[in-house]
């Protein structure tokens, strides 16, 4: 029961106003805060029964029409492209793409900051990354983003990618834990921030995010 690697997939079927079953799996630490002491009643009822072999064994899993699709990233690129999210052409599909996988690349650098054993080296490390780094790869990224009307990344709507930098750099609960240090790495970057900026103005997104169940992750 958790926010984590499924809540664009759920922000995509608000958006299009699709709806869909949120079957969420309990767990609870059997060590406040230690995950090698999880249970997941659910979650191994299902694996052990060969339910999540699509998945390997992982979720989030996404059951289309009893067809099964694992992998977090196929199931955002198969909504988007369902739900019209994918851009206009083949071009703007792989455009879009390419920001997303842009994310992956920083998110990667950034869990080599947090991976830091020291704890002195690690608090230097991540204000370098908050003050230089991150505001850095922003703005590459900024200068990789196509010519367009905007607000948004790529055509003339909202597309996954859009979701995606605003998940990234924005949304209430998004991926930093340091949120304005995040906000503030794209203040340089018109468009990543205009797009950021036109995602949270759609109504059906804030009204998810205003009744979705509070997780801690």
């Amino acid at each position: 029961d958790l926010r984590g690697l499924g809540e664009t997939s759920r922000w995509l079927f608000k958006i299009a106003k699709v709806d869909f079953e949120d079957n969420r799996l309990s767990f609870k630490f059997g060590t406040p805060g230690d995950f090698s002491t999880l249970i997941t009643p659910e979650f191994t009822a299902m694996k052990e029964a060969g339910e999540l072999d699509a998945s390997m064994n992982k979720v989030p899993m996404l059951e289309v029409d009893g067809k099964k699709i694992g992998q977090s990233k196929a199931i955002e690129r198969f909504l988007a492209r369902e739900f019209g999210f994918m851009g206009a052409d083949s071009v703007e599909a792989a455009q879009i793409d390419q920001l997303c996988e842009t994310i992956i690349d920083f998110k990667n650098a950034y869990q080599k900051v947090k991976g830091i054993q020291d704890a002195t080296e690690k608090e230097a490390a991540m204000k370098k990354w908050f003050e230089e780094d991150l505001p850095a790869h922003v703005a590459l990224a900024e200068k990789s983003v196509p010519p367009g009307p905007g607000p948004f990344l790529v055509g003339s709507k909202v597309s996954l990618a859009d979701l995606v930098w605003y998940a990234f750099l924005a949304a209430p609960k998004g991926f930093f834990d340091n949120a304005e240090g995040a906000k503030a790495s794209m203040d340089k970057c018109p468009r990543i921030k205009a797009s950021t900026e036109a995602v949270a103005q759609i109504p059906e997104l804030q009204e998810w995010l205003k009744t979705r169940p509070d997780t801690f992750m």
